[in-house]
């Protein structure tokens, strides 16, 4: 596992209790701001998996 699965997974989960804190609280910002940071995770955490494929 390298740095970039592991920031990204991290951002995901991040971003999913961002969005569900947002939808608790009415708060769209919030809300969109979690999923946009849930994308951004998934991408990196992606690019990690690519780069460990590469290696093997």
């Amino acid at each position: 596992m390298n740095k970039d699965q592991v920031k990204g997974s991290m951002k995901q989960a991040a971003g999913k209790v961002q969005q569900k804190a947002g939808e608790m609280t009415g708060n769209q910002t919030q809300q969109v701001k979690g999923a946009a940071k849930q994308v951004e995770g998934n991408v990196q955490k992606s690019y990690g998996d690519a780069k460990e494929s590469m290696k093997h």
